[in-house]
């Protein structure tokens, strides 16, 4: 009998959605009177009764009305499809009708996104090869697309918003389908109509690059950590000299012929490899040059020129010295490699989630030659990990690179999210951070992070509205970033987490909105004509 009743309400609702939206004319109207009201509308409108729609999200193909909405009581939005013909095959969902109308009321999935995106094209991520300032989005939630679209919307930038590592797929207990279906219909839900990126992030094995790119995630941040050899950087003379020995001729010869001795004009710097570095560059990156080779041509073959590859050299203890930057970029160039960006590791201290730590001048010094070799090398975008909240050094970062750039935010939008639930639901907030400690040991073996936690106050006796000065504090700035995967799997913490975050979509929205769109305005970034 409850079954029943739930139902007859459900099916109350859905008739009061379509038949407010046949009195608003959207059921009728046309793809250009779609366009114009998008241009007017904004967030979700509420019907009253539990239900509701996205204004945003309506889009017509072939005389078929695609958007976004649902019913309280239904355990999520919804994907409709409506028209009076038959509708498209593909989608899977409930089919019905009401009044003179056919309907399927879909659900989410990577399955349904497979099909939308062969009737709305642009639900796909694209290569952003073409473009010259991309943000990377890291969303651990798969609920934060709709703020990142707001913030880079109005402004030269494209945006990356599906990101993701195999670390945080592991912490967040997440795959690569669901990822880039989470994207896309945030760029439904939105309307956005710009282009979008997806990058498999920090990948180091052909598997797991394959299991980007075979769900259409066009961005490979290739992580040469583990083919990368460190240890002779800290070797003498005569130990480099004896293991380069034992190099391949082929190998060998190149280097003498192309490196040792040289010195590199890079528009008013120079920069000369002696014979001795040269040697050592050799040791140190041949096998991850080898290995970057590889992964180029299989994403050529599987995506022709419609790829972003990215190598990262940046997961090191010490930072990149310009001399070996160059030796690589170099390097891939001659063998061919399409590197649209490169992430070496700056001097000074990129840590999770806070502003940049050491000396700006010495950065700055060190960073101009780094977009100097990009320049020469391939006119390549300099790529900065770790790059949420590096307040103070976004303007250099913006004016040395002419704003050729890739920056890479992750958890930064985590905490946003935890800036919502400090600003609404003071009491979860209070209990995330208690339980924050407890993850913490764990997280610190796979971020490398220093806060002194003794500086953070005590929750429990913090008056409400100074709970968000925590998001600002670095230490529990750190704490709170790095401990998301225990946090989100708590078995207490989770499901009220995720019910604020459904109920507060908009404050949620608001938050990384804000956030991200501070980042874009420091990088010097300029709002579109």
């Amino acid at each position: 009998m409850s079954g029943t009743h739930d139902e007859l309400k459900s099916r109350r609702k859905r008739e009061l959605l379509f038949s407010i939206l046949e009195r608003q004319g959207l059921l009728d109207a046309g793809p250009d009177e779609l366009a114009r009201r998008r241009a007017s509308s904004f967030g979700r409108v509420d019907l009253g009764l539990g239900a509701y729609y996205y204004p945003r999200s309506f889009f017509k193909e072939g005389g078929t009305l695609y958007f976004l909405g649902g019913v309280e009581g239904s355990d999520a939005k919804r994907l409709y499809l409506a028209g009076r013909d038959k509708l498209p095959s593909g989608f899977q969902g409930a089919g019905y009708g009401l009044g003179g109308y056919k309907i399927i009321e879909a659900e989410l999935s990577y399955e349904n996104y497979l099909a939308a995106k062969e009737r709305l094209p642009f639900l796909a991520p694209v290569s952003l090869r073409g473009r010259n300032t991309t943000i990377g989005c890291g969303d651990r939630l798969g609920l934060a697309g709709p703020g990142h679209i707001r913030a880079a919307s109005g402004y030269a930038i494209s945006p990356v918003l599906a990101q993701q590592s195999m670390r945080e797929l592991t912490l967040t207990g997440r795959i690569y389908p669901e990822v880039v279906k989470d994207a896309a219909f945030s760029v439904l839900q939105e309307g956005y109509e710009g282009g979008y990126g997806a990058d498999g992030d920090h990948l180091k094995t052909l598997a797991d690059i394959d299991a980007a790119v075979d769900v259409g995630m066009p961005m490979i941040t290739l992580d040469l950590t583990e083919v990368m050899n460190p240890a002779p950087a800290g070797w003498g003379d005569q130990a480099v000299t004896d293991a380069f020995e034992a190099l391949s001729v082929a190998a060998k010869e190149r280097v003498l012929l192309d490196y040792a001795g040289k010195t590199f004009n890079l528009g008013g710097e120079s920069i000369t490899l002696s014979a001795l570095e040269a040697k050592r560059c050799a040791l140190m990156y041949w096998k991850a040059l080898d290995f970057s080779v590889e992964v180029d041509a299989r994403l050529r073959a599987k995506r022709g020129e419609h790829y972003d590859l990215e190598i990262s050299i940046d997961e090191t203890t010490a930072p990149t010295i310009p001399s070996h930057h160059l030796f690589i970029a170099a390097e891939l160039k001659r063998r061919g490699v399409t590197v649209n960006s490169l992430a070496p590791r700056f001097i000074g201290e990129f840590q999770k989630g806070i502003d940049y730590i050491g000396d700006l001048a010495e950065f700055e010094r060190q960073f101009v030659v780094h977009c100097r070799i990009a320049k020469a090398y391939g006119d390549y975008k300099v790529s900065i990990h770790s790059g949420s909240d590096k307040f103070s050094a976004y303007p250099i970062i913006g004016r040395l690179t002419g704003l050729r750039v890739h920056v890479k935010t992750a958890g930064t939008s985590w905490l946003e999210s935890l800036r919502a639930v400090s600003l609404y639901e003071p009491e979860l907030f209070r209990l995330m951070l208690d339980k924050a400690y407890r993850y913490y040991p764990d997280a610190l073996k796979l971020y490398h992070i220093t806060p002194d936690l003794a500086k953070i106050p005590k929750a429990a006796g913090m008056p409400d509205e100074e709970l968000p000065g925590y998001l600002a504090l670095p230490e529990s700035r750190q704490l709170l970033h790095v401990t998301y995967g225990g946090l989100i799997s708590d078995a207490d913490l989770r499901p009220l987490f995720f019910s604020f975050l459904k109920r507060d979509e908009e404050a949620h929205y608001a938050s990384v909105r804000d956030h991200i769109r501070k980042h874009i305005e420091l990088l010097g970034v300029p709002r579109r004509g």
